[in-house]
């Protein structure tokens, strides 16, 4: 980790919602004008998020990245457009695990509601209309973990998160995780913050992004994204 007036990072990796968004989930234009500058300029940018593989790459067509995304909180990752998707998660336990959780709340009356379930292929995503720590309960002892993103709960394999394959990608690209900025908001960010070169919240964020990270915006959400952006790469802005 580094302080941000002696750091020069060569590359980027940012989580999506909460942090190049509004609290709402719209793309901040701001976000995707600083996103473009920098791969005009030949920083690579990368999209670290839960969202499924999919969404992000539209993302990467809209911001002009080259297709390079971490998807699905690092249960599935690829290398530019033309790249394979490598899946790094157990998604049967994810299943497995989604099942007892359905029964559970269904002898309740509750429907879970299931985000992009024909897209996923590492996690299972569904609406956050119950308590996340309940479902941690529920699973306790499972060899799965519990994610909440503020806008949907995840589950996914113990083993797995945004920072596992975050080395992986940068092992791949030839770029070493110590050369990048990366930004998040979540909990489930914290541990990409602390393994990039410099790790940056947007203020607002939750408390295990803000703790992980060397730095904080006076921002909020994608307007603080583009204030760290801007600041960090003067030269091109």
């Amino acid at each position: 980790m580094n302080n941000n007036s002696s750091f020069h990072p060569r590359a980027v990796i940012t989580d999506v919602d909460g942090t190049i968004t509004d609290k709402s989930r719209r793309i901040n234009l701001d976000s995707v004008s600083a996103i473009r500058n920098l791969v005009d300029n030949g920083i690579p940018v990368v999209f670290a998020s839960g969202n499924t593989e999919c969404s992000l790459s539209f993302l990467c067509k809209m911001t002009g990245t080259d297709g390079t995304i971490i998807a699905e909180n690092g249960g599935l990752y690829r290398i530019t457009y033309a790249g394979e998707r490598k899946i790094c998660s157990d998604r049967a336990a994810c299943l497995e695990a989604y099942e007892i959780v359905r029964r559970y709340y269904e002898e309740d009356g509750l429907e879970l509601q299931l985000y992009s379930p024909e897209y996923r292929f590492a996690d299972i995503a569904f609406a956050r209309t119950v308590d996340p720590g309940e479902v941690r309960d529920i699973l306790s002892g499972m060899p799965v973990k519990i994610l909440d993103s503020g806008f949907a709960i995840h589950i996914q394999s113990g083993d797995v998160n945004k920072a596992t394959t975050f080395g992986l990608v940068a092992e791949e690209i030839g770029i070493p995780v110590s050369d990048f900025v990366a930004f998040g908001d979540s909990n489930n960010d914290r541990e990409m913050l602390e393994a990039a070169g410099l790790g940056v919240a947007v203020a607002g964020g939750q408390r295990g992004a803000v703790e992980a990270a060397d730095l904080v915006s006076t921002k909020e959400y994608g307007d603080g994204f583009s204030e760290i952006i801007r600041d960090i790469f003067s030269s091109l802005f």
